[in-house]
């Protein structure tokens, strides 16, 4: 008999692949743990969640919670009723469903949903992914009963006895590529196996920076990009802009775009250097991947933890770094010339496996189960 019981888990949380992705490993885990355990997401409405977790065979419910605005909008002032009535479902939510335990993994549905939860007395986890914590998980943290993250020196924001050191739980096909996997990425793409090839991704989201790049890049005829091709995930909200774009330059053969890439194990396999933002769960998949890569932290994060997060990868020579305000002009130019150092390559893939920590999944089930007990 397995020592894993059937258990009942609400996964709160969103907004953003960062958020979704492990939210979806630690489902996985569970699952994976015991079959019969029961597992429900809560989301917020209108927010990427809502079609990922169904996709990915799990039921959800969405919250009308929405995110305070930077700038004077009336939807901020129709934020306190939205947080009122999110906070009255899930209440809701969790006495009809009876959960043994509420886990946290950011976004805006997180907060009403683990503060109703505390209130109903369900034990609470938290998962932070990244290495600055935002005020919510701060709040949060005060009553859960671990919080699980992937850098050291939280104790800035958690109480020391709660944290537990475990890494970001990615998704389980990400892994280093094989002969095989390789084979089957250029199969799946439509890749030259002769040439070499970049992977850029900004973000569940897309990145307007990283587009601009690469929009430059090629009105500028790709200087150094003879022998290069490129898998570019431009983001569902850039798609349309950027077919146009590229409408206009049928006569390029060598750069396929997407708004969002579903086989990521497979661009991983087929890349030679990934260009990408540097969000935690980002970083902690290349690391599993053991690509070499040119981190473009994005500037308008909460005290730019981005720079933070890829600065601890440049410094163990397993990243480059290029500033967002500069990526235009030297992001591609980068990029080609470190596809021709293979040493290069080489040295930075061995340094970012010695970062990999792929149990992170497990560890958290093992928290869970602990609170549970």
């Amino acid at each position: 008999m397995t020592r894993y019981r059937k258990i009942r888990a609400i996964i709160s949380g969103g907004g953003t692949g960062g958020h979704i992705f492990p939210a979806l490993s630690i489902a996985a885990k569970l699952k994976e743990l015991n079959p019969e355990t029961e597992i429900l997401f809560v989301g917020a409405a209108g927010r990427m969640e809502m079609e990922r977790v169904p996709a990915a065979g799990y039921e959800i419910v969405g919250l009308p919670v929405a995110g305070l605005q930077r700038k004077l909008t009336l939807s901020n002032l129709a934020l306190p009723f939205k947080v009122i009535k999110s906070v009255s479902m899930a209440k809701k939510v969790i006495r009809e469903f009876r959960p043994d335990i509420a886990i946290g993994v950011g976004g805006y549905a997180s907060a009403p949903l683990l503060w109703a939860a505390t209130r109903l007395g369900v034990p609470t986890l938290i998962q932070e992914q990244n290495g600055f914590a935002g005020l919510t998980n701060k709040i949060l943290g005060k009553k859960a009963r671990k919080i699980c993250v992937a850098y050291e020196g939280m104790e800035r924001f958690f109480p020391a006895d709660k944290i537990v050191l475990t890494g970001n739980p990615i998704r389980k096909e990400i892994v280093p590529a094989t002969e095989e996997m390789k084979q089957e990425a250029f199969n799946f793409y439509g890749l030259n196996p002769e040439k070499k090839h970049i992977f850029i991704v900004g973000g569940s989201l897309g990145s307007a920076t990283l587009n601009n790049a690469m929009k430059k890049w090629i009105t500028d005829d790709c200087p150094g990009g003879e022998d290069i091709e490129i898998i570019w995930q431009c983001g569902r909200y850039y798609k349309p802009s950027t077919d146009a774009f590229m409408e206009e330059r049928k006569d390029i053969r060598c750069i396929w775009h997407y708004d969002f890439i579903k086989r990521m194990d497979l661009a991983y396999a087929a890349a030679d250097v990934v260009i990408s933002r540097s969000g935690a769960s980002s970083i902690s998949e290349l690391c599993a991947a053991h690509k070499a890569a040119i981190f473009v932290p994005s500037p308008n994060v909460t005290e730019d933890h981005q720079t933070h997060n890829a600065m601890a990868l440049v410094r163990k020579g397993a990243g480059l770094i290029v500033k967002d305000c500069e990526a235009a002009e030297k992001l591609m130019e980068t990029a080609c010339a470190l596809i021709e150092d293979q040493e290069k390559i080489t040295l930075m893939e061995k340094n970012i496996a010695m970062l990999a920590k792929t149990d992170a999944a497990m560890e958290i089930a093992e928290e869970i189960y602990g609170i549970i007990r």
